[in-house]
């Protein structure tokens, strides 16, 4: 599954070089999100300059506002409608550029994140403007890619993962301003994610019920923070149970349509948390449900019904990347 899914990764990089989320259609675009998985994913298995063509491309597109729109065209020529910007996405490319940098030979680093240094620059001062007097972020679309009036987890949790990354690229380069001003803006927002989620169970709006809780909640885990706070691993536990559809996938969220649809990005992503919190029995149900769902040609769908069946696009980026990075997070192999 894991050599399908980097095959997969491959086939869905042609022509441009930079991985669309889909094969097709509406999906045949770049989203910020599910290239930064793809970018770490082929880092970690040692697809480097693969994986540093989409840090390029990241910052090719980005505009002058540093907030990114939902998708792109692989070309780069820019976006293909108007279905607005994602502030998340801000927060996936830190993350996805310090991701590739950890996967370099230490002796290159340093040349990567001066080579990168505009994004990382542009994508970090975004990340701190945007924290308000709360200390949490503005309402915007995210993962669900539907409007929003409330602050979501998910955006707060990736701008915090955002800036606790570009810490780390500050770190390599031997900046202390920058780094000190990444891990001040990464502490504020923590402690308003804490303060204003933490009470409720960290749903997926502010203000929400627990029951609502969704992938957010594992945003604020390792592989996106170092940390695992034990509340916060709580609530993701929980989240299995409210997310859960008859087939025996997850759905996006606790709060998502009752349609009976498993969606491998929710689950493929629950795969991954639990493996990089040590829980290899959790991790490897999930990918072993994920195995069991594939196509007949070997790749992973997008959603399964409730009767079992694949159904929508496949291969999906965001899929196959989580199923390669939990994997090599079960059974690490050496780095560069």
């Amino acid at each position: 599954m894991v050599a399908g899914a980097l095959l997969d990764l491959y086939a869905l990089s042609q022509p441009a070089g930079v991985p669309v989320a889909g094969a097709a259609g509406p999906w045949a675009y770049v989203w910020p999100r599910d290239s930064a998985l793809a970018a770490a994913a082929l880092a970690r298995t040692g697809h480097l300059a693969d994986a540093d063509r989409v840090v390029s491309f990241w910052g090719q597109v980005q505009p002058e506002s540093g907030v990114f729109a939902a998708r792109y065209r692989p070309d780069g020529s820019g976006v293909p409608d108007d279905r607005g910007d994602q502030l998340d996405g801000t927060g996936w490319a830190l993350w996805g550029t310090e991701r590739v940098a950890a996967g370099l030979p230490e002796g290159e680093r340093a040349t990567f994140v001066r080579r990168h240094r505009e994004l990382i620059d542009r994508s970090t001062a975004t990340a701190l403007a945007k924290i308000g007097r709360t200390g949490l972020p503005p309402a915007s679309a995210d993962y669900w890619e539907v409007r929003e009036w409330r602050t979501t987890l998910a955006t707060a949790a990736l701008l915090n993962a955002g800036l606790e990354s570009a810490a780390k690229l500050y770190g390599i380069v031997d900046d202390p301003a920058a780094r000190a001003a990444a891990l001040r803006g990464a502490a504020r927002l923590a402690a308003g994610i804490e303060r204003f989620f933490g009470p409720t169970g960290y749903p997926r709006r502010l203000g929400g019920r627990a029951s609502t809780v969704d992938l957010g909640v594992g945003f604020l885990l390792p592989p996106f923070r170092a940390v695992s706070q034990p509340d916060v691993v709580r609530s993701w536990r929980s989240a299995a149970g409210a997310m859960l559809r008859p087939a025996g996938g997850l759905a996006p969220g606790g709060s998502w349509r009752q349609d009976g649809i498993s969606w491998t990005t929710a689950t493929s992503s629950y795969a991954l948390t639990a493996a990089c919190l040590g829980d290899r029995a959790e991790a490897v149900h999930w990918l072993r449900w994920l195995d069991q769902h594939r196509t007949p040609a070997g790749s992973l769908p997008e959603k399964v019904t409730a009767t079992g069946r694949p159904a929508a696009v496949a291969p999906l980026a965001w899929t196959a990347a989580a199923v390669i990075l939990t994997a090599a997070e079960l059974d690490p192999a050496p780095r560069p």
